[in-house]
């Protein structure tokens, strides 16, 4: 097969190349980082260096691709976030229709089910309502939990200060994936036909801040550490004061409350709450504790 992928090599992409070049696929990698072109080279795949927001460019990386992998970076430019990943997602298909594209797998969120009241998710919300209008096309979603690898960012503030914990409660569910679990399930969904418009949710793990705490803890040497309920004002200043945009602090703080609002985590808890990723928290407290130990 043919088959296009976005994110460059981010954390998910860079396994998911690995995956689908093993398999022996043709590989095109879209990236804007012209300097990544020799990394994507290395692992046998073919660079396309451009904008995910310039739908010319991205017709002429889909050309003859049998499948392609859309995702969103989390924040893009330093102002109208919404709408710029709103209109990438507007790019995106008009170059899948453009290309004629058949199988297409995009990466969205938990939440992603709701308009409002999610932060930089709303993105792929607008995102997911554009590919829904795609017609004869074998799309599907696949909506991930939060990343275990986003709490490498708190380790510099459990180091300094021994503080860990965000604006949601610690009791509250968080749902919670690996990489290497989205990399095989985007890899298995490219490499099979779909089934028209489908949602599919990769969750590697659900768990609750207060264990998330004590697991990590443990595996840094700090069976003490707890979470820590941080203020709203307090989660935003902090984050501006550490060079975030405004606009993008404040809806990361408008994502911890539609989490503590159950807003987030409401449509895949109604669902089942199916669990299909196989690294669990325990096993990624040891990565963390690699992580924690470099730096």
């Amino acid at each position: 097969m043919k088959i296009t992928t976005a994110g460059s090599l981010g954390n998910v992409a860079t396994p998911l190349v690995k995956k689908l070049v093993a398999a022996g696929h043709q590989v095109t990698v879209i990236t804007s980082n012209p300097e990544k072109r020799s990394a994507i080279e290395t692992l046998g795949a073919i660079a396309a260096v451009g904008s995910i927001t310039d739908a010319s460019f991205l017709t002429t990386a889909f050309n003859d691709a049998d499948a392609v992998y859309t995702m969103m970076p989390p924040s893009m430019g330093p102002g109208n976030m919404i709408e710029n990943i709103a209109r990438a997602g507007q790019a995106y298909a008009d170059a899948i229709m453009s290309a004629g594209v058949k199988r297409v797998v995009f990466l969205s969120s938990i939440g992603a089910d709701a308009v409002a009241g999610t932060g930089p998710i709303q993105g792929v919300n607008r995102v997911e309502q554009i590919y829904r209008q795609l017609p004869g096309i074998n799309i599907t979603v696949l909506r991930s939990g939060f990343f275990y690898v986003n709490f490498f960012r708190d380790i510099p503030l459990i180091k300094n200060r021994n503080i860990f914990g965000n604006n949601y409660g610690g009791e509250d569910k968080l749902v919670l994936t690996h990489p290497e679990d989205l990399a095989a399930a985007i890899a298995d969904e490219l490499q099979s036909k779909g089934n028209g418009f489908e949602v599919k949710y990769v969750v590697s793990d659900i768990s609750t801040g207060n264990e998330v705490a004590s697991i990590l803890g443990k595996a840094i040497g700090k069976p003490d550490l707890s979470w820590t309920v941080v203020p709203d004002q307090q989660l935003t200043e902090a984050m501006t004061a550490g060079g975030l945009p405004a606009e993008l602090a404040g809806l990361i703080t408008e994502l911890g409350q539609g989490l503590r609002a159950g807003i987030i985590t409401k449509d895949f808890f109604d669902q089942g709450a199916s669990v299909t990723g196989k690294r669990k928290l325990e096993q990624f407290a040891e990565e963390f504790k690699d992580r924690y130990q470099q730096v």
